[in-house]
């Protein structure tokens, strides 16, 4: 980890960075003047509540006005389903607090969920934000519940915290969150619109937000923008598109490594363009640069795939082999980009990429509804030796049975000499035969970059530094909540409690 001083001077050339490319953007005059007012603007229909964007930010905003009073709430979405990047995600929870971890004897608090988010954001996270969503996961994970979301009944303790915490949905992805939520958006009268595509903001003549322009009709990929109609918002108007790692020309502007041949684990219309609006209009970019891989994929598949979520589970019990060596090289349940950049370190003798893998016994593999399916479909393998294994991947065996030994020490003892990983979940949890072997590569996950919001969703504004009047955000097109790293788990607590949080700020309104 790094130190404060080396912080501080990542930090100064990011906003270097951000000076050519982002705030540049926002604070130029044509964006500012664009603010026109509405006076001449011919209004096709009119909600209370205008919600842009179906996953759990938008979903968890609507059922809260829903509940709040709100008569007239509206959900409008660009692809043909509904849901977003939220219902491939990985339907992973975290909350402190929680009944699961009474019944598992867990001591957690907000104060602690809260420390382990800012070491993991190296010290540039917001912290009034982290703590208004982990003070309220709870209420926000028993909305879930409430609404017919199913978890497993036992915690994960995902890489970067320091306790259990993390529930996970049955099916094993996010669509166990979002299908629950969208049949109570129904009920509860909320009009779900697809194909719906957000084009621009409109402006009252005070420069207030007071609706939206959307192509009706609209089919992504298929170069057909739809029929145009303004939407107005009596008030207000939650921007709720997610993040922008589809869209290879701009997360390349921020970091020129990430190029078209690097995957995303995201659907296709994550890419950004709601974002880039609301910077247009003077919304403040913060952390545009932090752009975050998952250390759990797999260059075997496409996508989040299976192995995702298997590896997620099984990194407290497994280790993970650099094929060269035979060795370990990281702590398997560090924060994700300590284990990213770890990953990609793992080069052949020419430089190219040499994904290394996750070795986990069986039967602790098979405690996993993935362990089956990678296996199936090709992206896992089952060996009944290291001397098969080793001979599959050209790992030199001796070390590799050296590393095994070694490890099955530190699970006995409950200490990891090598890398520090904390022990607790391993307790018992022996590396030995037959095995499940799955490769690791680093794909891009999560932007944690975009348009600076208060704990109220309230985006606001460069040239004031105040909200601007009727424009709320939540969710991944926010920035600057999870600093340079996001823990996992934690992106859908805070999608859920900051939509909730702007329904709340919309019925005040």
């Amino acid at each position: 980890m790094k130190n404060g001083k080396e912080h501080q001077a990542d930090r100064r050339k990011f906003m270097v960075g951000m000076g050519a490319v982002g705030v540049a953007a926002a604070l130029s005059g044509p964006a500012l003047a664009a603010r026109a007012g509405s006076s001449q603007v011919k209004w096709d229909e009119e909600h209370e509540v205008v919600i842009i964007g179906s996953g759990f930010a938008g979903l968890a905003a609507a059922i809260q006005a829903k509940h709040l009073g709100a008569a007239d709430v509206v959900i409008l979405e660009q692809m043909p389903v509904f849901g977003g990047n939220s219902a491939i995600n990985g339907g992973l929870f975290a909350a402190p607090g929680t009944p699961l971890q009474n019944k598992e004897g867990v001591k957690d608090s907000v104060d602690r969920m809260v420390d382990d988010q800012m070491r993991a954001g190296r010290g540039v996270a917001d912290e009034e934000l982290l703590r208004h969503v982990a003070a309220n996961a709870r209420e926000a994970l028993q909305l879930t519940i409430d609404a017919g979301a199913e978890y497993l009944p036992y915690l994960q303790q995902l890489g970067g915290h320091s306790v259990p915490r993390t529930y996970q949905t049955t099916v094993a992805c996010g669509a166990g969150i979002t299908q629950p939520l969208i049949k109570e958006c129904k009920k509860l009268g909320v009009q779900l619109v697809n194909r719906a595509r957000f084009d621009s903001l409109i402006f009252d003549d005070k420069g207030n937000v007071v609706g939206a322009r959307i192509n009706r009709g609209f089919y992504f990929g298929r170069g057909e923008e739809g029929t145009p109609v303004n939407i107005k918002a009596r008030r207000g108007v939650l921007i709720a598109t997610g993040g922008f790692s589809r869209n290879v020309g701009l997360r390349q502007a921020q970091d020129p490594t990430l190029t078209a041949e690097v995957g995303s684990t995201n659907q296709k219309g994550a890419t950004g363009e709601a974002l880039l609006e609301l910077f247009r209009h003077g919304a403040v970019p913060v952390h545009m640069a932090f752009i975050q891989s998952g250390p759990w994929a797999s260059p075997d598949e496409g996508g989040f795939g299976y192995v995702s979520n298997y590896s997620i589970f099984n990194f407290p019990r497994s280790i993970a082999i650099n094929l060269r060596t035979g060795r370990r090289f990281m702590n398997e349940i560090a924060d994700r980009k300590t284990r990213a950049d770890a990953e990609l370190a793992n080069r052949d003798e020419q430089g190219n990429p040499l994904p290394p893998i996750l070795i986990t016994s069986y039967e602790h593999a098979d405690q996993h509804p993935n362990n089956k399916k990678v296996i199936k479909y090709g992206v896992g393998w089952k060996f009944d030796s290291l001397e098969e294994l080793a001979t599959r991947f050209d790992i030199p065996l001796q070390p590799l049975k050296e590393q095994v030994a070694e490890y099955n020490e530190y699970v006995r003892t409950g200490e990891d000499k090598q890398f520090g990983k904390p022990m607790e979940k391993a307790k018992g949890k022996f590396i030995k035969a037959p095995f499940t072997v799955v490769r690791l590569w680093p794909k891009v996950h999560y932007c944690q970059g975009g348009a600076k919001i208060d704990k109220e969703a309230r985006v606001i504004d460069s040239t004031t530094w105040q909200p601007i009047p009727g424009l709320l955000a939540a969710g991944e097109v926010t920035g600057g909540i999870h600093g340079v790293s996001r823990l996992g788990s934690c992106s859908i607590p805070e999608c859920m409690v900051m939509g909730m949080t702007a329904a709340k700020t919309m019925m005040k309104s």
